[in-house]
């Protein structure tokens, strides 16, 4: 799983803060998926938008994530200024489907397992994606993301360390307990649902206490 997310998960946005269309994809991954997208609940009455679908060596459709607010853009935080900071306002759901360890489609081989971590994982990058640190030097930001995302995955794989708080929030209208952390460049959770799979956010200029999540009823609604 870590090879395809890892490409997934950088893509949404462009340097500069110009969002790359192809990062927006179509319905048509959405759609295939077998199993349930969640998405902020009823409460949240902004702009909701797709953003992509993640897939095994096999093609089958095993992560994506929705957006919810202003789209977030790649950016330097110091500066970007204090009115893009006031106006940049997101949150981000990624769903992960609870996958055991399991053969690939060819049998030529195991397909990692899904759990809790890689939902946080994908989430930390996709909150990294849409970071530019302060005073640093466009040639050198590959390299800054590089660390980062590796950094971001130790981090996933411990999430009972003193990194993470936990966070109770409803689920389906569940109070279900969250891994939460914070850094300078926001915020990240991940938890699980009873509906076969793991749920992720991240999030920027919207506190995540507040947030609740539910099972996206139409999800064609979004093309």
């Amino acid at each position: 799983m870590e090879t395809t997310s890892r490409a997934v998960a950088q893509a949404p946005a462009a340097e500069g803060g110009q969002q790359v269309p192809s990062a927006r994809h179509t319905i048509d991954g959405y759609l295939r998926a077998p199993f349930p997208w969640y998405g902020l609940d009823e409460a949240f009455t902004g702009p909701r938008w797709l953003m992509q679908v993640g897939t095994t060596a096999d093609g089958a459709v095993e992560h994506g994530s929705i957006g919810h607010g202003d789209e977030p853009t790649v950016r330097n935080e110091h500066a970007a200024g204090g009115d893009q900071e006031s106006k940049e306002k997101f949150a981000v759901v990624v769903t992960v489907a609870a996958n055991p360890s399991r053969r690939s489609a060819d049998g030529t081989g195991l397909l990692e397992a899904t759990s809790v971590s890689s939902a946080a994982w994908l989430a930390g990058v996709g909150l990294l994606s849409c970071t530019w640190p302060g005073q640093m030097d466009h040639s050198l930001r590959d390299d800054w993301l590089e660390q980062q995302t590796e950094t971001a995955w130790v981090l996933a794989d411990d999430l009972d360390g003193a990194d993470w708080s936990t966070l109770s929030l409803p689920v389906d209208g569940v109070p279900t307990v969250f891994h939460y952390r914070e850094s300078e460049f926001g915020w990240v959770l991940a938890g699980s649902t009873t509906s076969g799979v793991h749920v992720g956010a991240y999030g920027r200029g919207m506190s995540a206490y507040g947030l609740g999540f539910a099972v996206i009823k139409d999800i064609a609604a979004y093309a």
